[in-house]
């Protein structure tokens, strides 16, 4: 299993956790990157997800996220390929960071893509993306399931 999660969920785990929403969307994504850690699955990621990380203000959460990143197993590097992919996603109305974020993962044909931005999960209902765009609670669940149902 291959997954690429964005910036908002590599965060996840280091936001305000009184919140039931984030707080589930927390344990599915720790869940999900000790399957990476364990090999069990691979984290894709992008040279794009350590200069948004770069950003942040908050230089205490910053260095737990890089911490996280370290655990990505491939990096995909910006090619003419993904700018050309994003822009085509931006002309359908996704902002920059994420249109990159979505054309990296496409490129990497991961199998997840996973977003806490609803907005994102919107767009993934009613586009034309060659990957799956999911939420990593309802996307950790149906993979749970599953694995119940095949053992």
């Amino acid at each position: 299993m291959r997954v690429y999660l964005d910036v908002c969920c590599i965060n996840r785990p280091f936001d305000d956790q009184s919140q039931d929403k984030v707080r589930l969307e927390a344990e599915a994504i720790i869940s999900i990157l000790k399957r990476c850690a364990n090999g069990e699955w691979k984290l894709v990621g992008s040279d794009m997800i350590r200069l948004e990380t770069m950003k942040s203000q908050d230089h205490v959460k910053k260095q737990k996220v890089l911490l996280l990143c370290e655990g990505i197993a491939e990096e995909i590097q910006y090619n003419a390929q993904i700018k050309a992919r994003a822009a085509q996603l931006r002309v359908n109305g996704v902002k920059l960071l994420d249109s990159l974020h979505l054309a990296f993962a496409e490129y990497a044909d991961v199998d997840a893509f996973l977003t806490t931005d609803t907005r994102l999960l919107k767009f993934a209902v009613r586009s034309d993306m060659k990957i799956r765009i999911d939420n990593p609670v309802s996307y950790y669940m149906e993979v749970l399931d599953r694995e119940l149902s095949d053992g």
